[in-house]
C-alpha cells in the first residue's frame, strides 16, 4: 500500500494516542465513550489499541457515520 509522506504511519500514531487517552478516561469515569465517525482503517487501529490496553470496544452505526464506542471493563 502506498504511504505518501508517512501519512498512514502518522495517522496510526495519532489514533493510537486518541485510543489511549480515551481508555484512561473510560477507566477513570467507568462510563462508555463514543468517538467521532471513522473509516474502517481508523476503527481497526483504535480497536487494536483498546484491546492491547485490556478494555473492549465495538463499532456502531452505518458508514459513513460508523464510530467506535470504548466500553468500561
Amino acid at each position: 500500500m502506498l504511504d505518501i509522506d508517512n501519512f498512514r504511519g502518522d495517522k496510526k500514531t495519532e489514533l493510537a494516542q486518541l485510543a489511549k487517552e480515551t481508555a484512561e478516561e473510560v477507566k477513570s469515569t467507568g462510563e462508555a465513550i463514543k468517538l467521532r465517525p471513522m473509516n474502517a482503517f481508523e476503527r481497526k487501529v483504535v480497536h487494536d489499541t483498546i484491546q492491547e490496553i485490556g478494555l473492549t470496544s465495538e463499532s456502531e452505526g452505518e458508514d459513513p457515520d460508523r464510530c467506535v464506542v470504548v466500553l468500561p471493563a
